[in-house]
């Protein structure tokens, strides 16, 4: 799965019905002159911490990624039952972030990024020395499900900690920690396994997750303003059964899951083309594929302008028609051409996610927070699901049954959009009657 850098959006949760913390911290930033900006005490402290904890995020999260051809050979296993080293953390992850806000909402936001964060390291020095396949997912489901506690906690700290105007700032370090750890983990780890083999690759892993806490842990500020709140499970059920009811948001939810899917599915599954014949690429140099990423950093922040121009719709149509024409491109047994496709699939992924994930804020009128937690969810999920899929059916039909999966990927994004064009359609004839009916 790739990176938080894809969107701050969809880090944003919380657990009880409350008002946004984004909007709470903005309407008392009057009353508390002691919020964190940039050169006021323990700015930079905080900064320095939340991008450690961004870069451990998505280290750990994505560490065994770029290793899945290692760990099917040392372990004897398939494409589709080594993907479950992903899948089992993204979709543990996915699970459980709506009760981890809800503690966070409870115990605070510090001491439940602290606690996961140490939980998910003290796994990962564990995972190295998993004695088969059956224990590595397992340890990696636990590691996901602690790894929770971080987006779930994260964007809640920074909205009630940082003034409102140095807010953008504060979550875009946060998100470049998590995009670098999500890049800079799967190429450490490609070369290291490429020397040592690929336990010493998730042990290097695991010391610089360490390393990562420590910083975390000396230097994040103690919270100030954060006021324990109760868990109220009924609440937050109304709040959820609300957004799931929404026509939009399911489709808003939809779209970020099947983009996903495209996505888990190609960066689980090219490793495996990538080592096999015509291409017969080292470890090392497969695990720098993910340089790509980068595409996404600038595709992701093209999206605003793209919608300016063209509309949500227009831009959604966009970023499917390039992710499909990268998934054809990359059928070609050229490498020039399967990484052109590898770049366009990026670039489409990423701008579609971006407006997503930053349509759910606008379109959920109230627990804007849980909205955003569902999308989230929505979006591991598909990461999960992808890399599962996309794995069995390398397995059935080589890298050309991975890009059908991702072709009916994207005919599921096109069909929610054209139904969701459809039904605004419908939805404003019948509001032009009943204009006219008061005029």
């Amino acid at each position: 799965m790739p990176p938080a850098s894809t969107g701050a959006s969809t880090l944003t949760v919380a657990a009880s019905p409350q008002p946004s913390p984004v909007a709470t911290a903005a309407t008392t930033s009057a009353a508390a002159p002691d919020r964190l900006e940039p050169g006021r005490p323990g700015y930079r402290r905080m900064s320095f911490a939340l991008f450690a904890a961004g870069v451990a995020t998505f280290a750990l999260l994505y560490s065994t990624q770029a290793l899945l051809p290692a760990v099917s050979a040392s372990l004897g296993a398939t494409a589709g039952q080594a993907s479950w080293t992903v899948s089992a953390a993204t979709g543990a992850l996915a699970l459980c972030v709506l009760p981890m806000s809800a503690l966070s909402e409870r115990f605070g936001r510090r001491q439940m990024m602290t606690a996961s964060l140490a939980v998910a390291v003290l796994v990962g020095l564990l995972v190295p020395f998993a004695p088969s396949l059956g224990w590595l997912i397992a340890l990696r489901a636990v590691q996901g499900a602690a790894l929770a506690g971080l987006p779930a906690s994260a964007m809640a700290y920074l909205a009630e900690e940082v003034r409102p105007k140095a807010l953008v700032a504060a979550i875009g370090l946060f998100v470049a920690g998590n995009s670098i750890g999500g890049m800079s983990g799967r190429i450490l780890t490609g070369w290291i396994a490429q020397l040592w083999g690929w336990r010493a690759a998730l042990g290097a892993v695991g010391l610089l997750a360490v390393a990562c806490a420590v910083v975390f842990h000396f230097m994040i500020p103690r919270a100030r303003h954060f006021t324990p709140g109760s868990l109220n499970p009924k609440a937050l059920a109304k709040t959820v059964g609300g957004h799931l009811a929404d026509p939009l948001l399911r489709r808003l939810y939809a779209i970020g899951a099947l983009f996903m899917t495209v996505f888990g599915a190609v960066y689980t599954v090219i490793g495996y083309r990538l080592v096999e014949a015509p291409f017969n690429l080292p470890q090392g140099v497969v695990g720098s594929i993910f340089l790509v990423y980068l595409v996404g950093t600038v595709s992701s922040a093209a999206a605003g302008k793209l919608v300016a121009r063209l509309g949500r719709r227009g831009a959604l149509y966009l970023a499917v028609s390039t992710t499909a024409a990268g998934l054809l491109l990359s059928l070609a047994d050229q490498l020039a051409a399967v990484l052109l496709g590898l770049v366009l699939i990026t670039a489409g992924f990423f701008a579609g996610h971006a407006v997503a994930s930053s349509s759910v804020s606008r379109t959920a009128t109230k627990g804007r927070a849980q909205a955003s937690a569902l999308y989230q969810s929505a979006y591991y999920l598909g990461s999960s699901a992808g890399g599962t899929l996309g794995a069995v059916a390398f397995h059935a039909g080589g890298w050309a049954g991975t890009v059908s999966l991702g072709l009916l990927a994207v005919l599921g994004v096109v069909s929610v959009t054209l139904y969701g064009s459809r039904a605004a359609r419908a939805e404003r004839r019948r509001l032009v009657p009943v204009a006219a009916v008061h005029n």
